[in-house]
């Protein structure tokens, strides 16, 4: 009894301690210097610690306006439509919840801005910020949730603009954690083991009774 409670309780850790090893730099502060902003071509993995630029490029914000989380941010758009991803370790068939922040460039159109989120293997999903009565001093940073279940050892996050021209969505404080069971759950699951081994210990008993009763 005491080795299946210790089993169900290591399960219970594997998920937690599979994605602290993984994911980093959700808020963006490690990087290249990003002065008031910094445009980051597609393709480059160096510039964002953790993140590759997708798409055209991005704007690697630092003190261009106000960021929802410490001193830097992203926009989405920087000379062109762009995006960014990171590819980190996950737990097969694991339930993930991504956390992550929106406002929108408040210099130029489109008034809403609009970003895909994607995980490896899971269906992608569309978010909106509208900007108006915001401005750089007050973004109205607002925030989201995307949840996939990993297919793998390894996913990747996406997050890609939707928008043309150089005034896209901004994104900031993006985190990943995996969707543990409440403890209410794990009670359960530790009974229906005490329940199978019980019962195996029994159908053993039985097992052994019928063999003294032929002898």
């Amino acid at each position: 009894m005491r080795s299946l409670i210790a089993a169900a309780a290591a399960i219970a850790l594997l998920p937690a301690t599979a994605n602290a090893a993984g994911f980093v730099n959700g808020s963006f502060e490690s990087g290249i210097p990003a002065g008031s902003f910094t445009t980051v071509g597609g393709g480059n993995s160096a510039a964002i610690t953790g993140w590759t630029v997708t798409g055209n490029s991005v704007d690697y914000i630092g003190s261009y306006w106000t960021a929802q989380n410490l001193s830097r941010s992203i926009d989405l758009n920087g000379n062109g439509q762009g995006g960014i991803q990171q590819t980190f370790d996950t737990v097969a068939n694991t339930l993930y919840n991504v956390s992550f922040w929106l406002a929108g460039n408040p210099d130029g159109a489109p008034i809403t801005k609009t970003v895909l989120v994607g995980a490896t293997g899971a269906d992608s999903a569309t978010y909106s910020f509208n900007f108006t009565g915001f401005n750089k001093a007050n973004m109205g940073w607002t925030n989201f949730t995307y949840s996939f279940v990993a297919q793998g050892a390894s996913t990747t996050l996406s997050f890609a603009s939707q928008d043309a021209g150089s005034y896209g969505a901004a994104l900031d404080n993006v985190s990943v954690t995996a969707a543990v069971p409440e403890p209410g759950t794990w009670a359960m699951v530790i009974l229906g083991f005490a329940v199978i081994g019980g019962a195996m210990r029994r159908r053993r008993a039985q097992r052994s009774e019928g063999r003294l009763v032929r002898a």
